[in-house]
């Protein structure tokens, strides 16, 4: 029970960031007795696999700070993160890989459906990102970006530590986060809302 919760929540994690969770757990099991990895995800701690999940960290991180970019960022992620939460699921989960050479094998295995949970859970927190990120950008001339984006990525690996170190509360700080990106993407809307019927009264009081 306790290695669903830590897939769980680590693909939750990749859902803010893609990249922060596959790093976590490959600088874990490399440099500390965390986490043994299954010898199918072993690669995790590989340090040209490490290296190169750097390089992507460091610049999803400088990205995602800038409006607009920061857009065009989360439609590129839009895969990249579902995919990284499908991995780090099955990773975190324990579970296996199967080569997929037989793709209905594969399909029919115990070890894909990890792999699909981790995607779906992943989308959640990615598409409340994705939506609301662009109504903040507007609504703060762009001075959100920065803010939002530091506190998915704090998120982000507060919930890939606790996710390893103890996946209970990892759980709980992945429902607080989600409720906070549900309240914060009905606020963004209703302000925006407002906004425009501002604006339109004002151009009626000009006419």
């Amino acid at each position: 029970m306790l290695e669903i919760i830590t897939g769980g929540s680590l693909a939750a994690a990749a859902g803010l960031n893609a990249y922060i969770p596959l790093l976590g757990l490959g600088l874990l099991a490399r440099f500390t007795g965390l986490v043994q990895l299954p010898d199918g995800w072993a690669w995790l701690a590989n340090e040209w696999c490490l290296g190169i999940l750097g390089v992507l960290l460091v610049v999803e991180v400088v990205v995602d700070k800038f409006p607009a970019l920061d857009s065009v960022n989360d439609v590129l992620q839009t895969i990249v993160r579902p995919a990284s939460g499908g991995m780090v699921f099955a990773a975190g989960s324990s579970s296996g890989t199967v080569a997929v050479e037989d793709p209905a094998a594969f399909v029919a295995s115990a070890q894909f459906w990890p792999v699909v949970l981790g995607v779906a859970i992943a989308l959640v927190p990615h598409l409340l990102k994705a939506v609301a990120r662009p109504i903040l950008n507007v609504l703060t001339a762009g001075a959100g970006a920065a803010v939002s984006s530091t506190i998915e990525d704090v998120a982000a690996v507060a919930i890939t530590i606790l996710a390893i170190v103890v996946p209970i509360i990892a759980l709980i700080a992945i429902i607080v986060v989600v409720a906070l990106m549900v309240r914060r993407l009905r606020r963004a809307v209703a302000a925006r809302r407002e906004q425009r019927a501002a604006r339109a009264g004002t151009g009626l009081a000009q006419h």
